[in-house]
């Protein structure tokens, strides 16, 4: 599609969704145009714009030229001389910027209603609540209008609203994407995140997006991530899952999703473990119940001070409440929590060494409207269990959709270590990938020498299964040594291999890796079915031994020592 014709479509969605909340500015039609026609040419003439065709929002604690910065909160408004970091990198590549979205005021709060321009409402049901703080951007996404969105993320704003709205939300590595021109909610913890329906696409802006500055102190520089990064999980992932009473409490029928959940990536050739997380949970209490609050107040609490005769007039009663409490905590307090963390972290460092990854429910419930306006301070309290630690323990998080329960989106999240951002996502990507069935019949069959590719591709073991009698199988010069299977028109016999189940994306990555003359063809079983096999190319047989008489590469290496090659004995033949 022509960045002209997405232009247009954004708009026309927009009109048909009817969802205003979404959106505290909005860019007219006429001007997002003239900028796609530019796009257009732009790319006709040869340019390379990565992200050309795309439309993109921006949640409005980011500045963005052309719209007013709020943070939520009209009395803070002000117009930006130049873009954040991430909205110049966004438009640099070809994306078009369409309008700022709206979220929990100074970006506190997890639940999408704390804000003066309307409470966003859930892109599935509108009597939910959409989650946040970067609850806009979430649902503009989710609900079609754009591709992506930008959001930020403090305690979890990039991956709560992602889950409940049945969208991907990237949170990631701390500094990775700079957060210059960012209003800030904890200046030492907040990320840039970003939100799309589809993983490739939110893992391919993130890519675009990250990228030291020069200009935020607290951006990470590239020795820093080349140092670091880790985009490939282990061979056999291991994947550490909480024990049973961390997930108590959690909404009716999401324990079982969750189970499920698990259950898939296992089926997938993941290891998965159940550890005792308690020093993350300790250390998730510390960013609201300890001193930590206090870098709010830091950031923006002298305005709400200034302007506290507008407390319920503008300025939200409960992130007031919140930002001003930060006044509290004394220095000596802070540094006790930051002692207390120090300790929290070692541990919880110690749970998870030897894991790839984390996986966890996104959140524990999906609330009402009508459940935040009877308890607005607990009801968003029980929203950041899993994700308020992230950030403070310096991790990559990235929140993926898993399913739904009772008509609602369900999510899952993966964490690990910072820098460890794509391989998480790689993890994500068997979640995500629908399954495919692959025969095997020779060197990757389980034990034979390249088993381990189809594990580390994910592959697991679905049982022995033989073909119909409509191939001949072939010893070729190769190394390691492995056969050629051909279908052939008459005289074939059954051949016995295994079927393996890959997610789809490994399955790319497998069939992306094999040399000539192997390839991948349908091949069909003695039970009728027609899956994905190994077959060879027949030039590859001529002159090679015809070892179809065995029964399968296992009868061939079974063989007895002395047995000529080439000969089949008469049991066999």
């Amino acid at each position: 599609m022509s960045a002209l014709a997405r232009v247009r479509a954004a708009y026309g969605r927009l009109l048909e969704a009817d969802r205003p909340e979404v959106w505290i500015s909005l860019r007219d039609q006429e001007s997002a145009e003239a900028e796609a026609r530019d796009i257009d040419a732009r790319v006709a003439g040869g340019e390379a714009l990565p992200l050309a065709g795309l439309v993109a929002a921006v949640k409005d604690n980011i500045d963005a030229v052309g719209f007013p910065t709020t943070a939520g909160s009209p009395s803070y408004a002000y117009l930006p001389e130049r873009d954040a970091t991430a909205v110049a990198r966004l438009r640099a590549h070809g994306a078009i910027v369409i309008g700022k979205t709206n979220l929990d005021q100074f970006a506190t709060g997890l639940v999408g209603v704390r804000s003066p321009y309307g409470a966003v409402r859930n892109a599935w049901d509108p009597e939910r609540i959409s989650g946040g703080s970067s609850s806009g951007s979430a649902v503009a996404v989710a609900l079609g209008i754009v591709d992506l969105a930008l959001g930020t993320d403090t305690a979890g704003s990039g991956r709560v609203p992602a889950a409940l709205n049945g969208i991907v939300g990237v949170k990631p590595t701390r500094g990775l994407i700079p957060a210059t021109g960012v209003v800030p909610a904890c200046r030492s913890l907040d990320c840039v995140t970003v939100f799309a329906r589809d993983l490739a696409l939110a893992r391919r802006a993130t890519e675009l997006l990250s990228g030291d500055d020069g200009l935020d102190p607290l951006a990470r520089s590239a020795s820093e991530i080349a140092a670091g990064r880790v985009d490939t999980p282990a061979a056999r992932p291991r994947v550490a899952v909480p024990v049973e009473r961390h997930l108590a409490g959690l909404a009716d029928g999401w324990a079982e999703a969750f189970g499920a959940a698990a259950d898939r990536l296992a089926q997938a050739g993941v290891e998965i473990v159940e550890i005792d997380i308690d020093p993350l949970l300790e250390a998730a209490a510390l960013l609201y119940e300890g001193a930590f609050v206090a870098e709010r107040y830091a950031a923006v609490g002298a305005h709400i001070e200034a302007h506290r005769d507008l407390i319920g007039r503008g300025l939200d009663p409960s992130v007031a409440r919140i930002i001003l409490g930060g006044s509290v905590p004394t220095a000596a307090e802070l540094f006790t929590d930051m002692e207390k963390l120090d300790r929290l972290a070692m541990l919880g460092r110690a749970r998870l060494e030897g894991f790839d990854a984390l996986l966890t429910p996104t959140t524990t419930w999906h609330p009402s409207l009508a459940d935040l306006a009877a308890d607005p301070i607990g009801a968003n309290s029980r929203m950041g269990r899993f994700t308020n630690f992230a950030n403070l323990l310096d991790m990559s998080a990235l929140a993926i959709p898993s399913g739904t329960v009772a008509g609602l989106p369900f999510g899952v999240m993966l964490t690990a270590d910072a820098f460890h951002d794509v391989a998480l996502a790689r993890i994500a990507e068997l979640l995500l990938s629908p399954a495919v069935d692959v025969l095997v019949v020779g060197a990757h069959l389980a034990g034979q020498p390249l088993n381990g590719q189809l594990v580390s591709a994910g592959g697991s073991f679905a049982g022995a299964v033989t073909t119909t009698p409509d191939y001949r199988l072939f010893a070729l010069s190769t190394s390691p040594a492995k056969p050629g299977m051909v279908r052939v028109s008459t005289g074939g016999q059954s051949i016995a291999g295994e079927l393996w189940t890959l997610p789809a994306a490994g399955f790319a990555r497998f069939v992306a890796g094999l040399p000539a003359p192997m390839t991948i063809g349908r091949v069909t079983l003695a039970d009728g079915r027609d899956v994905a096999g190994f077959l060879c190319e027949p030039i590859a047989t001529e002159g090679a031994v015809d070892i179809t008489g065995y029964g399968g590469w296992r009868g061939w290496l079974g063989r007895p020592s002395d047995h000529p090659v080439g000969l089949v004995p008469q049991s066999m033949a």
